[in-house]
């Protein structure tokens, strides 16, 4: 099964439309490049070894995909038949660790290297401040602490490095691409525990895309994001920093709340309602499914706009917690 999965898509034509999207898919290796100077308001609170022009975004199509694209985080049943195997076996070995004696993970802070990507060294391509990221920083541990509302998780988020690349040939992003797979083996830092996410434009319309734990460590490990959908950027409504809060839960072991529909296991958490499709927008009362529950549009794991993304169920912090257990743990 491959690594990968996505969240939502952001469909550019003309002044743009929007969607999302996630992934699954291979490694390569390579050596670490050069990296370029921060723009002028970057700051100092990591290490530094690239943003797009100003856009107008339309909120017609939502996250769903436009133009027949297609969200690489959205599974099939066999896929996730497959994934469910492999995580119950993680589980098992993890229980069988445990029973010699090596403890479980209980509160987890995930150190977080950011890659930025740009064509040519400027904010108008790729190369976004320092604030900007310190700004996602402070939205996913606002996210995953439940500040916003729903449960609150086991995990917090500290920010360990931020690497910057000047390079015309990785950008922009392209998902599935061997451009890719020889960016991520080349800059890809630290474990398992590690938490790489990488930033620039992206192709095909996609607002992120993201790996799913495994047992054995990719190079392809990792998150990537439109960086305008950094707070303070131009993706508007996707500006507010929860592609990443959504693309991360994908990294934790998610699945979107609508996956599998409206069937008995959905998407293998309980307390997440039933939901037959994805949400655009922030509908109200809207319910796709004769389970109970009406759809949970304010979960991170849905494709509302971010101003309507609020919360995590307990369901999803137990899931989330046990996969890190399970796969990602030092």
């Amino acid at each position: 099964m491959g690594p990968n999965h996505s969240r939502w898509s952001l469909r550019r034509t003309g002044l743009t439309t929007a969607s999302l999207t996630l992934l699954l898919t291979g490694t390569v290796a390579g050596a670490a490049p050069a990296a370029t100077a921060a723009p002028a308001d970057a700051g100092t609170s990591a290490s530094v070894e690239c943003f797009e022009p100003a856009r107008a975004h339309s909120d017609a199509k939502a996250r769903p995909g436009a133009a027949g694209g297609h969200d690489p985080n959205q599974l099939t049943s066999a896929q996730v038949a497959q994934r469910e195997r492999d995580f119950s076996a993680a589980l098992k070995a993890r229980d069988q660790r445990r029973a010699q004696n090596v403890s479980a993970l209980a509160t987890v802070t995930i150190p977080v290297v950011f890659h930025v990507i740009s064509e040519d060294g400027t904010r108008a391509n790729g190369n976004i401040p320092d604030s900007m990221i310190n700004a996602q920083m402070a939205v996913l541990n606002e996210s995953y602490a439940g500040t916003t509302g729903g449960a609150a998780t086991e995990f917090a988020f500290q920010l360990s490095a931020i690497n910057r690349l000047t390079r015309p040939a990785f950008y922009p992003i392209g998902y599935g691409s061997s451009a890719e797979a020889q960016m991520k083996s080349q800059l890809r830092r630290g474990g398992k525990e590690t938490l790489n996410i990488y930033t620039g434009d992206l192709t095909s319309g996609l607002l992120g895309w993201a790996t799913f734990p495994q047992t054995t460590l990719s190079t392809y490990d990792g998150v990537v994001v439109l960086a305008e959908s950094l707070p303070g950027g131009s993706a508007v409504p996707y500006d507010g920093g929860d592609t990443a809060t959504h693309e991360v839960g994908h990294w934790l072991n998610l699945y979107h709340t609508f996956q599998g529909g409206c069937s008995t296991t959905g998407d293998q958490v309980a307390d997440t309602p039933a939901e037959r499709s994805p949400a655009s927008g922030c509908p109200t009362g809207r319910n796709t499914c004769t389970t109970a529950g009406v759809d949970p549009i304010h979960n991170f794991m849905d494709y509302t706009i971010d101003s309507c993304m609020t919360e995590f169920t307990a369901g999803q912090a137990t899931r989330m917690l046990n996969a890190w257990n399970a796969y990602r743990a030092p």
